[in-house]
């Protein structure tokens, strides 16, 4: 039978992860190993300075205290008795557009099953309400499971989903957007007299381009973006390609 590994930034009882779980379990063998608290903006980050304590809450269930990506390292090399078909990180309570996913728990999760040679989709509703509703994000999901298994995903490929809070039936196959978020900071002060800062981001609807994350988002349709694992930009290995002999020299003067 099918084997999916589940995992989340927002912590093995949140309403996406278990959203996730219901719809699949028809569908394929479940096994849940996701943080047993909150890591949102953990992006591929490892606990390197601490152990990774790791709960078993249940048959095939593990509550892991640490990031999204050791979730998927500490399945992948010590819970999981064979490796997963496809792994599934969400459903995110909030979107993963454009810059956001660079700090992403949830697509970091994805990203580091990826770079384990599995096929992974990240999974975020656009919706950070109390009373969010996950039946569509969750049907999305396990069609678009249904597809990467039938169809595979190229190498080290993986994708990420975004589904609007108010769907109007469209899907896009889009790229990731540039920035057009401007991060904001409050400043306050604490009962002790030290100063401390909330971020947040502010959202700016224009300039966006008509091919992206946003602007499917924002015409209320489906975002689906494929995302490789390397970063490289090869125009510049041919435009740079003189540097590392000026650098050479400077080296050896």
């Amino acid at each position: 039978m099918t084997h999916i590994l589940l995992t989340n930034d927002d912590g093995y009882q949140a309403a996406g992860l278990l959203a996730l779980a219901q719809i699949l379990r028809d569908f394929a063998t479940i096994s849940i190993v996701a943080p047993a608290s909150e890591q949102s903006g953990a992006a591929q980050s490892l606990t390197l300075r601490q152990p990774i304590v790791c709960n078993k809450i249940a048959d095939r269930q593990w509550a892991v205290d640490g990031t999204p990506a050791d979730c998927v390292i500490v399945a992948l090399h010590k819970l999981l008795p064979e490796k997963p078909d496809l792994v599934i990180s969400g459903i995110n309570a909030g979107a993963n557009l454009g810059e956001n996913i660079y700090y992403s728990g949830t697509v970091g999760a994805a990203r580091e099953s990826a770079l384990h040679h599995i096929p992974s989709l990240a999974m975020s509703l656009c919706s950070k309400s109390q009373s969010a509703n996950f039946d569509t994000s969750a049907r999305i999901a396990r069609s678009t499971a249904e597809l990467i298994l039938k169809y595979g995903l190229p190498d080290q490929v993986l994708l990420s989903i975004n589904v609007p809070a108010h769907w109007t039936g469209g899907v896009r196959l889009t790229r990731q957007s540039k920035k057009i978020t401007r991060n904001q900071l409050t400043e306050g002060q604490d009962p002790r007299g030290r100063s401390y800062f909330l971020l947040f981001e502010q959202k700016i609807d224009k300039d966006v381009e008509p091919d992206t994350d946003y602007a499917a988002i924002f015409a209320g349709h489906i975002s689906v973006t494929p995302l490789h694992l390397d970063p490289t930009h090869a125009g510049s290995l041919t435009g740079l390609a003189h540097w590392a002999a000026i650098l050479e020299k400077e080296f050896h003067k």
